[in-house]
């Protein structure tokens, strides 16, 4: 990790759980974090907590589906901090939206959060990183939903499978490209985060009772996938891990 200290990581949603436990693994490794997320008092409260010290951890308020917001937020980073040399595209929503009873809304605010605004994030560090010769890393926090479809959250699963696909489709591009940027595809199995009670408080969920029945089956910490994060990073200039997938022991799907 060495060759990334004081350099520009812009993490999206960082408000809580795995974004937020991936800025402050970055921070510890003395990683320059501008952490996205659309809560200001989450952003403030992370950032008390990471910037004791010294600080590592700035942010900048973004609603991930606005591509507005993304470009405002690439564009303070760069003037303000320099060029960027990792993105970590972590920002993500699920909804129980199945395609025969889904909403259309819902079906859209699961597309623009973990496809098109991961898209635009991409390009954006991708242009900085080619325009400051960065032979940086890019990291898609992506899901085993994105492997195996679901009939419980079929939209969100078709979302995962996108990023898995668009993973390879960027890694291709960047060899067509000769660049050193590389790409990787972490998938986490079950994470013990609040993401299921939020599709639960977003959704008219057919299944009640599936907080209770996930808070009994095994589960990584988000602090997992963050120090997965930092394998994928820690690996020298000729190594690419293009997709990890990781599980908690005695996970049944």
């Amino acid at each position: 990790m060495d060759r990334w200290r004081n350099k520009v990581a812009i993490v999206t949603g960082t408000s809580f759980g795995i974004g937020a436990a991936i800025a402050e693994a970055l921070v510890k490794k003395d990683v320059v974090v501008v952490g996205l997320a659309r809560s200001k008092y989450k952003l403030e409260e992370l950032s008390k907590k990471l910037n004791k010290n010294k600080t590592y951890f700035h942010f900048y308020v973004t609603d991930i589906t606005k591509e507005e917001d993304i470009l405002k937020a690439f564009e303070w980073t760069i003037s303000t901090l320099g060029p960027i040399h990792i993105l970590i595209n972590n920002a993500g929503i699920m909804r129980f939206a199945s395609l025969t009873e889904g909403k259309t809304d819902q079906w859209k605010q699961i597309l623009d959060t973990n496809v098109m605004g991961l898209c635009i994030a991409t390009r954006e560090a991708v242009k900085n990183m080619k325009k400051n010769n960065v032979d940086g890393h890019i990291v898609h926090i992506n899901s085993v939903a994105g492997h195996q479809a679901s009939a419980i959250t079929s939209m969100y699963s078709a979302s995962k499978f996108a990023v898995t696909s668009l993973t390879e489709s960027l890694r291709q591009q960047l060899v067509l490209d000769r660049s050193k940027i590389k790409v990787t595809s972490i998938s986490p199995g079950l994470v013990s985060t609040n993401i299921v009670v939020s599709a639960l408080s977003s959704s008219e969920s057919p299944y009640p009772d599936i907080t209770s029945r996930t808070s009994k089956l095994p589960a990584l910490q988000a602090e997992d996938v963050a120090e997965s994060v930092l394998y994928t990073l820690s690996t020298p200039p000729h190594v690419q891990v293009h997709e990890l997938l990781i599980k908690p022991v005695g996970e049944k799907f």
